[in-house]
Parts: C-alpha cells; sequence; structure tokens
C-alpha cells in the first residue's frame, strides 16, 4: 500500500477532477458546486477526495456548513484559474476552426503593425471563406515543430534558410509629421535635423539593429559630434512611427513600412536625398506542411502581390528572387 501510494503521488495529476476543485474553490461550498456543474453533492466530493490523495495533501479545511482552502488549496488553484481558460480558448478555437479553411502565421510586431494588418482588409474581403491567425512575436519560431503555416521575418540573406523568398528590402530616411515640419525652421542640410527631438529604439545601440540608429546616419554625412535638442526612445518601430505622427520628433524610419504614409502625406521625408541603405530585407517562407494547401497558396499569393506593390513605392526595383516557390 506505502508503494502504491508514493507512486500516485510521484505521476501527474489526473485533470478530470480539477475543474470539480475550481468550483468548489470559487464557491466554497460543495453543494453550489455540484449545481454549477450538473453532479450530486457527493459525487463532487468523491472527486476531490480522489484530487486529494493525488496530490498528497489536503486541499480543503471541512466546516459545518462551509469549506475553507487549505494554503495547499490556494497555491493549486491558482495555477489552476491561469490553466483552465486556456484550455477552454483553445477548445473553442478548435471548434469553431473545424471544417474551416485557415491561415496561420508567424512575423515579428512592427511589421504587422505597420505593414500586413492595414492591408489585411483587402485579402478577407476577397477570400471571406479563410480565417487568418497571427501571432506577433518578435521571437522567432521553429517552422518545423510550430503549428505555423507562413513566417514573415525580417533579416540579411545569409540568416535565411533557402528556400526564403525575398519580398523587398529598405532604406532609412528621415520623417516627421508635416505640421511638425511646417511649424518648424526649414530642414536643409544633415545638420538642421540636430534642432529637432529625434526618436530611436531604446536598445539599439545594444543589439544587432545598430545600423538603424542616429548615430549612424550623423556618422555617414560627417557629422559625428552632432547632438539633438532631446532623445524619445520607444521598444517598438510601431510606436516611434506613431510619435512622429503625432509631431513628437524626427523619426529615422524604415521605408519599407511607412510606404502607405508617405504615400497618402502623413510624414514627410524631409532629407530624401539623404536615405541611407540598411543590409536587411523582408522574407517570406512557407512552414514544411502547408505549400499544398490552396488557402496558403492564395495568401502567398497575395502577399508577393503587395509586396510588388511597395517595391514600387519605394523605389525598389524588382528583385529576381521574388518569384513563386509554392508550386
Amino acid at each position: 500500500m506505502q508503494h502504491s501510494q508514493t507512486h500516485l503521488r510521484s505521476r501527474p495529476i489526473s485533470a478530470g477532477h480539477l475543474r470539480a476543485f475550481e468550483a468548489v474553490a470559487r464557491h466554497l461550498n460543495f453543494r453550489a458546486a455540484a449545481e454549477e456543474m450538473a453532479l450530486t453533492q457527493s459525487a463532487v466530493s468523491r472527486q476531490i477526495q480522489s484530487l486529494e490523495e493525488e496530490v498528497g495533501v489536503p486541499l480543503f479545511l471541512r466546516h459545518t456548513r462551509a469549506v475553507e482552502l487549505t494554503s495547499a488549496g490556494a497555491q493549486l488553484l491558482l495555477a489552476v484559474q491561469q490553466a483552465l481558460p486556456r484550455v477552454d480558448t483553445a477548445v473553442r478555437q478548435i471548434r469553431q476552426s473545424a471544417g474551416r479553411k485557415s491561415v496561420s502565421l508567424t512575423t515579428f510586431a512592427s511589421f504587422a503593425s505597420m505593414w500586413l494588418i492595414p492591408r489585411l482588409e483587402a485579402f478577407q474581403r476577397d477570400n471571406p471563406e479563410i480565417d487568418i491567425r497571427i501571432d506577433a512575436s518578435d521571437l522567432a519560431v521553429d517552422l518545423e515543430v510550430a503549428d505555423v503555416d507562413i513566417a514573415l521575418r525580417y533579416g540579411p540573406r545569409e540568416a535565411m534558410p533557402p528556400q526564403a523568398v525575398r519580398l523587398f528590402g529598405e532604406n532609412l530616411t528621415p520623417v516627421a509629421s508635416p505640421w511638425l515640419i511646417k511649424s518648424s525652421p526649414p530642414i536643409r542640410k544633415p545638420e538642421d535635423i540636430a534642432r529637432f527631438t529625434l526618436i530611436e529604439a531604446g536598445d539599439a545601440h545594444r543589439t544587432h539593429l545598430e545600423w538603424l540608429t542616429w548615430r549612424r546616419w550623423f556618422e555617414l554625412h560627417g557629422l559625428e559630434r552632432a547632438q539633438p535638442k532631446r532623445w524619445l526612445y520607444f521598444n517598438y518601430a510601431y510606436q516611434m512611427v506613431q510619435a512622429a505622427l503625432t509631431g513628437q520628433g524626427v523619426v529615422l524610419a524604415r521605408s519599407s513600412l511607412i510606404a502607405e504614409s508617405l504615400a497618402n502625406g502623413d510624414l514627410i521625408e524631409v532629407l530624401p536625398q539623404h536615405r541611407m541603405d540598411s543590409p536587411m530585407s523582408y522574407w517570406l517562407i512557407a512552414g514544411p506542411r502547408s505549400a499544398l494547401r490552396p488557402e496558403i497558396k492564395a495568401f502567398w499569393d497575395w502577399l508577393l502581390a503587395q509586396a510588388g506593390t511597395t517595391r514600387e513605392t519605394i523605389g525598389e526595383v524588382p528583385d529576381p528572387d521574388t518569384v513563386d516557390n509554392m508550386d
């Protein structure tokens, strides 16, 4: 018997009793929990007793008319309250997507906010039967194991897998809101930029994104000692551009991500003749199990068409690597 109890308490607990535990812990009453779950009170009591045997310690203090969580019960409740909603959400999504066409993609947050999402309504309008799921994270997922159909990534050619398709490159250009420019002395040469608040990524000088910095732009124009009126730092590119849109300063922006804002006049290149080249490009990568599904092909083709529009907007010549390799 002792061996059986030791084995029972060393293995993972059965998940079936956790919902009964959560209900009793929330109501602190077996009868109320039983009514909520459409079970008898004795059935709920047996589930809690079995759970306590598996855990190895009491989870509740039983009183005459109510129950009270023990410290162990409170600790378990915290984990269960976090886990059960996630399980319920996953099941709901699975049920909703059953039998439906869907495309899942991963990309980094700024690209999703500034380039993908503003264009996505057009694809959804033309393809109402296809559901889109976007995982916007700055951590690259492993396509070999992740449940992802397409990845949109950012980096140099040597950092991409052989099958990656180049969407477009980028350069860096100083931009600001029209009203900030109109309310300030004219900007005619690079040194005039120092009169303004300059917007920049807070960690750019400590990461692989050092080429995106104002310091590099100033050095390129022989202004190594230049210092702006003040600095304004943010974590993400879309935050930096949003600050520029509201007139808070000048940002050294990625032309490919602000192409639409430039085209509609929300942002203005203050020194268009002083763009700075970037070694980075944007890439399209298909997951290993995605290429044969027609909805993936449709979304892939749409992304390539959108990329072509972006290349035209930023003045980039057609790229021979941008071809359809999904067939």
